[in-house]
Formats: C-alpha cells, sequence, structure tokens
C-alpha cells in the first residue's frame, strides 16, 4: 500500500546553483549531495518535514536519451514547467522575505478559495505555488 509520496523531482540545468536557490533563498535545508556512478544526487526538503525530499537532477543524467534530454532542457530553459506547489504559514511574510533574497515572482500573495497563493520562479525558471492553505485546506492536517 502506498503510504505517502517521498521524492519529487526538479530539473535543473546546474545543481550547485539551484541546491543554493534553495538552501539560500527559500530557506531549506541540503539533505543529500553524492556522486552515484555517472550522476550527482542531490536532494533539498524543508526543515519541518522529513518525510519529503526535492531530488534536483539533470535533464541529460542516466536513463534520459538524448532527444529527451534535449526536449527536456528546452522545456527548463523556456521556463513553463510547473514545479510543485510549496505550502507556507504566512504566504504575505515568506514572499517579503524571498522577494529581498532577489526571488522572482510572477505574481504577488492573492487571496484564492483555497488561501493565498503567490508564484515564483526558481533559478532554472520552473515555477512554483507558494500557497497558505485556508483552514478547511490545511495539508498539515490529517485528512483521514
Amino acid at each position: 500500500m502506498i503510504k505517502g509520496v517521498g521524492l519529487i523531482t526538479i530539473w535543473t540545468l546546474d545543481q550547485e546553483r539551484t541546491k543554493k536557490f534553495f538552501t539560500e533563498k527559500l530557506g531549506m535545508e541540503a539533505r543529500t549531495d553524492m556522486p552515484m556512478g555517472d550522476m550527482r544526487w542531490v536532494t533539498v526538503g524543508a526543515k519541518d518535514q522529513q518525510e519529503l525530499q526535492l531530488a534536483l537532477m539533470r535533464p541529460d543524467g542516466p536513463g534520459v536519451d538524448p532527444e529527451s534530454a534535449k526536449a527536456l532542457t528546452e522545456l527548463v530553459t523556456k521556463g513553463v514547467i510547473g514545479a510543485c506547489a510549496l505550502t507556507t504559514d504566512d504566504c504575505r511574510g515568506d514572499y517579503e522575505t524571498f522577494k529581498s533574497r532577489g526571488v522572482e515572482f510572477l505574481q504577488e500573495p492573492q487571496e484564492r478559495p483555497y488561501g493565498i497563493e503567490a508564484i515564483f520562479r526558481d533559478d532554472n525558471g520552473s515555477w512554483y505555488s507558494l500557497t497558505e492553505p485556508s483552514a478547511e485546506l490545511d495539508f498539515s492536517k490529517d485528512w483521514a
């Protein structure tokens, strides 16, 4: 039986630069950084959510054929990939903090039916939702 999600792939053209983006600009922690055969395994995660990691993967890694690697690289470069939604308990405060650290926002915090949301890009151009869920949609609660 599936128990949850443990890893999300984030495509990057420069693992070191992206690791710095997530740790220095967003305040996440570095989890793993080691060679694995002919690739580098790099993960980061939110300090309060140990069970989930973001794997910072290059599009030209093992198991990706050259044609697919080229297509992925083009999509990352264009900034059309929506990576994931990151939750917060203070969207407006994090918006101000992240903006002061140089994070590019596509949308300032706005009220939505599900909470408060801002949209930003990472250092590769991929976009993320920064969401402060409303009480009805608090993802930290057990919904069972």
